[in-house]
């Protein structure tokens, strides 16, 4: 089918459909909406592109999306730090932030525990979450990863083998299964993130 286009087009097309929830006729629309656009729009995309993938990486203190050395969230002095939310990915920090209603700090693990597809705990930030924990300061841990069954085995391998182990007082909870199992937080809308985040449970 790509042979139809002229030869950039094609390539620009191939590109599109590797974007997650595109598809064949997404990226041909959406080629195609970018031949149409002026040349200054065409530009400006390609120019964030550029800069976001050389302006933006990892917050060095919780692993959020950042431009700075440390993320917005993690330098600001309203925050409460007793409290630390662990989730999968930087989109399901910014998924529990638009609730308005955490205050507290946050552990981005990058990722789940996955034997399937051959992810240990050794290929997600464990280690930084122990660092963390050993600086001191933490009462509550929330364990916000997806209800899936990669994210349930990762927060209960947290709760057991990592925080637990680690002290006895600190408060482990998990987020309320408000959100539907096999769910993805950041698909879920605000009233069902804050049911969660109440009704909370504590792990053991």
């Amino acid at each position: 089918m790509a042979q139809q286009y002229a030869k950039p087009l094609a390539q620009l097309i191939s590109e599109l459909e590797k974007l997650p929830g595109v598809g064949p006729k997404s990226a041909q629309r959406l080629a195609f909406h970018i031949l149409r656009a002026p040349e200054a729009n065409a530009n400006a995309l390609a120019s964030a592109i550029l800069d976001v993938r050389a302006n933006v990486h990892f917050c060095t203190i919780c692993g959020n999306y950042t431009d700075q050395t440390v993320c917005g969230i993690c330098s600001d002095p309203r925050r409460d730090r007793s409290i630390l939310c662990i989730v999968a990915e930087p989109r399901d920090l910014f998924a529990m932030e638009r609730t308005n209603e955490y205050r507290g700090l946050y552990h981005v693990l990058q990722g789940v525990i996955s034997p399937m597809d051959g992810i240990g705990p050794d290929q997600i930030r464990v280690k930084e979450l122990v660092q963390r924990i050993k600086e001191g300061g933490v009462s509550e841990v929330i364990l916000a990863t997806n209800p899936t069954v990669e994210g349930d085995t990762t927060a209960m391998y947290l709760a057991q083998n990592v925080i637990r182990p680690m002290s006895e007082s600190i408060r482990i909870t998990r987020i309320a299964h408000g959100m539907p199992i096999g769910g993805d937080m950041d698909y879920a809308d605000q009233a069902t993130l804050i049911s969660a985040l109440e009704w909370r449970r504590e792990m053991r």
